[in-house]
């Protein structure tokens, strides 16, 4: 069997969290089956020749259904967010790898932005061992608190400008706790953050990296990324295909 699949799936739900962010729940019982946090869909969007790939917010495998969670950040995915429940949205997904998650591991999710909705699914497999320090720009753009929360995780908010929770960096927020696992999705100075606090403690890490993707299955070669393998050579990867989510030490720069 693939490990993914292209489904025409129901629309169970289309919402709009804050200005520009979108909240869509699908049904596909078979995609779902084989997903896991971390990993993306290839959205169909007519009009457009390339899917728009989308990060997997959460998976609910009891109930048949993938959650998306995205920001309108082109003429793409203007379009994907004028779908309506109960509209046919074609999927191809499950792609990529995803987060190796450990429950018995304390383990600390590092978000920024839009870079937060990746790690909700890794919170609800982890359950009440996570810690989430999610950070935002301001009070306004804050999304998916309250979800992180019901997943029993411990949760706390940075904002840039202080007008909601801590004001200053994830990183400084994250510094507060202890942990042996970090998983991060968000832009890259947060990265490059995170990546010396997993050093720094002697933990694991994992970063999920955001890149252009055209074909999301490793055939176009576009989303080239810069890596390090075991023995210390640098080679070139894909984010699609060896990632999106990669061990820290393997991620040559971010």
């Amino acid at each position: 069997m693939k490990p993914y699949d292209s489904k025409p799936c129901r629309l169970l739900s289309a919402g709009e969290l804050t200005p520009g962010i979108f909240d869509f729940t699908v049904s596909c019982p078979e995609l779902a089956a084989m997903a896991v946090p971390g990993q993306f869909a290839q959205i169909l969007v007519p009009g457009h020749t390339l899917r728009r790939p989308i990060s997997i917010c959460s998976i609910d495998k009891n109930s048949g259904t993938l959650r998306f969670v995205f920001q309108v950040r082109g003429a793409g995915t203007e379009g994907l967010s004028k779908f309506r429940e109960g509209d046919t949205i074609e999927l191809l997904a499950p792609l990529g790898k995803g987060f190796p998650i450990d429950p018995d591991k304390r383990t600390l999710l590092v978000g920024g932005g839009i870079g937060v909705p990746p790690l909700l699914g890794a919170a609800e497999a982890l359950g009440g061992n996570a810690v989430a320090v999610l950070g935002f720009r301001n009070r306004e753009l804050v999304i998916l608190e309250e979800d992180f929360k019901s997943t029993g995780a411990k949760v706390l908010v940075a904002t840039d400008d202080g007008s909601y929770g801590f004001h200053g960096l994830v990183t400084e927020l994250g510094a507060g706790e202890d942990f042996q696992v970090l998983m991060a999705c968000g832009p890259g100075p947060m990265l490059r953050g995170v990546k010396a606090l997993a050093a720094e403690r002697g933990a694991q890490g994992y970063l999920s990296l955001e890149q252009r993707m055209a074909c999301g299955v490793g055939a176009c070669l576009g989303c080239a990324v810069g890596l390090v393998d075991g023995e210390g050579r640098e080679y070139f990867g894909h984010v699609c295909k060896d990632g999106p989510v990669f061990p820290m030490d393997m991620v040559r720069e971010v």
